[in-house]
C-alpha cells in the first residue's frame, strides 16, 4: 500500500511514533435563484457550455459567489458560507457528459486543506485527467486547514470560524446541486484528516452519501493515540487549540466526534478503507519523479511520512475490526509497503473508483 507525505513535522511525528511503538462563466445568470437547503436535484446545465452557473443563493444565505474557467472541463469556483462567514475555494471537474444530470463526488484533501499546491489532489495526482472520460461532476474544497473538517465548538485565534460539517453537508450541497444540474446522488472521499473526517460527516448524515473512500486516516479520535495524532495535526502543525474544536482531551465532544465509537451510524453507508503499513514502497526512492533525488526529501518521507502511515495502519486494522465485530460490510484495502504521500492516495484513487462509481449508479 502507498501513500503520501502533506508536510514535515518530524519531531512530533517521532515522538508520536515512539509511544505508538512504530507508532464568469461565459454567460451569467441572469436572476438571482433561492435553493432550499433541503433541495438535491436540478435541471442539467443547458446550452453550448458545461460551464457552472452563478446566481444561486441558499435558504441560509449561503451562495455561489463565482465561477472560473480553468481549462478543459475544469472550473475555479468560489461560493460563500454564511455559517462560517466567508468563501470558500472549490475546483470543480465537470462530466464528460453535461446532457443529463450527473451525481457528484466530493473528494477532499488533508490537512493542509488543499490550500497550497504541495498538498492538494489537481496539483499532486492525475485526477483531473483521470476523471476526464467520466460520467461525474468532482467537487475539491481547497480549504479547512488543521479544521478535521467538523463544526468546531468556539472560534479560534489561529484557524478562526470552523463550521465544516455544517457546511460540506447543508450548505454547499445545494448550491452544487443548483449550479452543476446534479441528479442529488453524493459521495465522499478523503485523505489523511479528511480520511477520518469523512466517516463522521457520514455517521452524522446516515443515507446522505451514497459511499464514503477514506485513505489513510484514523478513525478512533479519542483514546490515546487517536488525540495525539488529532493533536499533531490541528495544534503541531495548525497552531490551533483542540479545546476551541471539541473541547476538554477526552470529554464528550472528543467521543462524539470518533467514528470508532460511533461505528454503529455508518451501517447502511457502503464504505471503502485504505492504508499503507509506512515501510517504502515503489515511491519512496531517490529515483521516483516525486522524490527527484532529493536525499533530505526521502529522509522525511521515510521517517515522517512512514510514521504516520503506520499509525493510519495501525487505526485503520481496529476500525475494520470493529466494523466485521458489527456486522457492517466495508471493503478494506491494506495495500502494504508505502508512506503518507501522495502517489499512494492517487493509486487508492484508481482502485476504489469502481466502488465509488457502482455506489453513484455510474
Amino acid at each position: 500500500m502507498k501513500v503520501r507525505t502533506e508536510s514535515s513535522v518530524s519531531a512530533v511525528v517521532a515522538r508520536t511514533r515512539r509511544s505508538f511503538g512504530v507508532l464568469a462563466v461565459a454567460a451569467a445568470v441572469a436572476s438571482t435563484a433561492v435553493v432550499s437547503a433541503g433541495s438535491v436535484a436540478a435541471q442539467p446545465v443547458s446550452g453550448t457550455s458545461s460551464a457552472p452557473t452563478t446566481g444561486f443563493v441558499g435558504a441560509d444565505g449561503s451562495s455561489v459567489v463565482s465561477v472560473t474557467p480553468a481549462g478543459g472541463q475544469r472550473y475555479d469556483v468560489v461560493v460563500r458560507s454564511a455559517s462560517m462567514d466567508r468563501t470558500v475555494d472549490l475546483q470543480v471537474l465537470r462530466p464528460a457528459d453535461t446532457s443529463v444530470p450527473r451525481p457528484t463526488y466530493y473528494l477532499l484533501n488533508g490537512a493542509s486543506g488543499g490550500e497550497d499546491p504541495s498538498s492538494n489532489w489537481p496539483d499532486q495526482t492525475d485526477v483531473v485527467p483521470f476523471f476526464a472520460d467520466k460520467n461525474v461532476n468532482v467537487v475539491i474544497p481547497k480549504a479547512g486547514a488543521f479544521s478535521y473538517y467538523t463544526d468546531w465548538l468556539a472560534d479560534d485565534p489561529e484557524l478562526g470560524r470552523n463550521k465544516w460539517e455544517t457546511f460540506l453537508t447543508s450548505e454547499l450541497p445545494p448550491l452544487m446541486n443548483a449550479a452543476l444540474g446534479t441528479d442529488g446522488t453524493q459521495a465522499v472521499g478523503g485523505i489523511s484528516m479528511a480520511a477520518s473526517a469523512v466517516l463522521m460527516l457520514a455517521a452524522n448524515a446516515p443515507g446522505f452519501y451514497s459511499s464514503v473512500t477514506s485513505f489513510s486516516g484514523c478513525a478512533n479520535t479519542s483514546d490515546d493515540l487517536g488525540a495525539a495524532y488529532v493533536k499533531l495535526v490541528v495544534e503541531a502543525r495548525g497552531g490551533g487549540d483542540t479545546d476551541n474544536m471539541w473541547g476538554p482531551t477526552g470529554g464528550p465532544e472528543w467521543l462524539a466526534n470518533d467514528a470508532l465509537l460511533n461505528a454503529e451510524k455508518l451501517r447502511g453507508t457502503p464504505l471503502y478503507l485504505s492504508t499503507g503499513n509506512g515501510l517504502p514502497g515503489f515511491d519512496d526512492t531517490l529515483a521516483s519523479a516525486r522524490i527527484a533525488g532529493d536525499v533530505p526529501d526521502l529522509v522525511n518521507r521515510v521517517i515522517v511520512g512512514g510514521g504516520i502511515e503506520s499509525i493510519t495502519d495501525h487505526c485503520t486494522r481496529v476500525f475494520a475490526g470493529r466494523l466485521a465485530e458489527l456486522g457492517i460490510p466495508a471493503t478494506v484495502d491494506f495495500r502494504g509497503p508505502g508512506t503518507h504521500s501522495w502517489a499512494y492516495w492517487q493509486e487508492d484513487l484508481h482502485r476504489s473508483w469502481p466502488f465509488t462509481a457502482a455506489s453513484l449508479g455510474i
